[in-house]
């Protein structure tokens, strides 16, 4: 598998706030990321695919989309 191959498998934590409470932890690559930041705007039902699965979301009740980038951490006491 090539540099650029395990690129595209990288996942990032990705939690999505809904309308009445409640929220959706995924693991999304980088395009699905964008393509659902994307979707935001029209509020439709949008599909994106999670690591455990296909998810299948409704826009139009998102509040928040707050994502995680796991960063190098280089040091002692890091917890």
């Amino acid at each position: 598998m090539s540099a650029k191959d395990k690129d595209k498998d990288v996942r990032h934590h990705v939690t999505l706030g809904f309308t009445g409470g409640g929220g959706l932890a995924l693991k999304l690559t980088d395009k699905d990321a964008e393509a659902l930041t994307a979707a935001l705007e029209k509020g439709d039902w949008h599909d994106v695919e999670d690591a455990d699965g296909p998810v299948r979301i409704n826009l139009s009740q998102v509040v928040y989309v707050r994502t995680e980038r796991d960063e190098p951490k280089i040091g002692f006491g890091l917890g």
